[in-house]
C-alpha cells in the first residue's frame, strides 16, 4: 500500500492510498472511525462522486471511496478473454481485497451505477464480508436486460452502444471524450447545480485518458456477456444480508421498473425508496441520502 497524493480540497480528512488489491492497484480514500464501510462509483464518476457525503459518513464509521478498477485512477487492465477481467465477480474480489488491505474482513457497502452492480455480485460472492448493501439507482443486470424494450433502449442507449466491438465506441467517444462525459451526466442528473465543477474536472481528466474509456467499454459488454453467465449460474441464489434500494423518483429506473419488486426476486430483505432527485443522489439529494443511510447503517 502506497499513500498518494489526492483532493483533500474536495474530500476534507480523507488519505489516499494506491492499495494492491492481489496484484491489481486501486485507488482509494479513507477517513474517519467506527464500523467499516465501502463506497462504490459509477460511470462515468470516480470515488469523488461521494464528496458532498462521504465525510458526513466518516463522522460515525470508517469510510473507504474507491476507484473501480479501469475508473479514476485504478489500474486500467485489458479485458482479457470473453471480457473476464471487467466481471463484476474480478471486479467485487478487487474491493474485497482493498478492504482487508485496510483490515477490514467485514463491512457494509453503499454503491451506485456500475458499482452497484459490483456490490450486488459480492453480496452474492462473499457472503460472509457484506454485512448489509445499499444499491443506488439500478436494478438487477439480467432484469433490465431480459426486459428491454424501445422505451428503455432510447433512454440507456449507452448499454447498447459501449458493448460494440473494439475499437468502435472507443473511437467514437475518443473524438471529443468532454463531450459525451458531460451530455451523459447531463442527462442523467435531474438537479440544476448539483455537479461540482472541480469534480467534473476530475471526471473529464480521468475520461481523457483512453485507457480508461477502454475499461469503460469493456465494464459494459462483461455485463452483456459473462455476467449474465454468472448471474444465470446463481439465479437461484439470493443476497443474505439486508438490502436497501434507493432510485431518483425524477429518473429512468423508477419510471421504467417497479425497483423493489425486481431485488425481491433478487434478496430476502428488501427495503428502499425513491429520492426527489435524477440518477445520482449522493450529488443531487444529498441529505436525503444520508436520511435514509443513518438508519439503514446504524441497525
Amino acid at each position: 500500500m502506497k499513500k498518494v497524493a489526492g483532493r483533500p480540497d474536495i474530500m476534507p480528512g480523507f488519505t489516499w492510498f494506491d492499495v494492491d488489491a492481489d496484484g491489481v492497484r486501486i485507488r482509494a480514500a479513507i477517513a474517519g472511525d467506527g464500523p467499516p464501510l465501502l463506497l462504490l462509483h459509477g460511470h462515468p464518476q470516480t470515488h469523488l462522486t461521494w464528496h458532498k457525503v462521504a465525510p458526513e459518513l466518516a463522522k460515525h464509521f470508517t469510510v473507504v471511496a474507491a476507484d473501480l478498477r479501469g475508473y479514476g485512477d485504478s489500474e486500467k487492465l485489458d479485458g482479457g478473454e470473453a471480457h473476464v477481467n471487467y466481471s463484476k465477480r474480478a471486479m467485487a474480489a478487487d474491493q474485497v481485497a482493498v478492504m482487508r488491505s485496510f483490515g477490514y474482513d467485514r463491512f457494509a457497502v453503499v454503491a451506485h451505477d456500475r458499482g452497484a452492480r459490483v456490490a450486488h455480485r459480492m453480496a452474492l460472492d462473499f457472503p460472509d464480508l457484506v454485512t448489509r448493501v445499499t444499491l443506488l439507482d439500478i436494478a438487477p443486470t439480467a432484469t433490465m436486460y431480459a426486459r428491454t424494450d424501445m422505451e428503455f433502449a432510447r433512454r440507456y442507449f449507452w448499454w447498447f452502444f459501449l458493448i460494440q466491438p473494439s475499437p468502435l465506441p472507443e473511437k467514437m467517444i475518443g473524438a471529443d471524450p468532454a463531450f459525451f462525459l458531460n451530455k451523459h451526466i447531463s442527462g442523467q442528473m435531474k438537479t440544476e447545480g448539483a455537479s461540482d465543477p472541480r469534480v467534473l474536472e476530475e471526471y473529464q481528466r480521468c475520461y481523457a485518458d483512453p485507457r480508461t474509456r477502454h475499461a469503460i467499454c469493456e465494464d459494459y459488454r462483461a455485463a452483456a456477456t459473462i455476467d449474465l453467465k454468472h448471474d444465470a449460474a446463481d439465479s437461484e441464489k439470493k443476497v443474505q444480508v439486508p438490502l436497501m434500494a434507493l432510485w431518483g423518483g425524477r429518473g429512468t429506473v423508477g419510471a421504467l421498473y417497479d425497483v423493489l419488486a425486481t431485488w425481491r426476486e433478487k434478496a430476502i430483505d428488501v427495503r428502499g425508496h425513491a429520492i426527489d432527485c435524477g440518477h445520482s443522489p449522493q450529488e443531487e439529494a444529498p441529505q436525503a441520502l444520508m436520511d435514509a443511510l443513518g438508519p439503514f447503517l446504524a441497525a
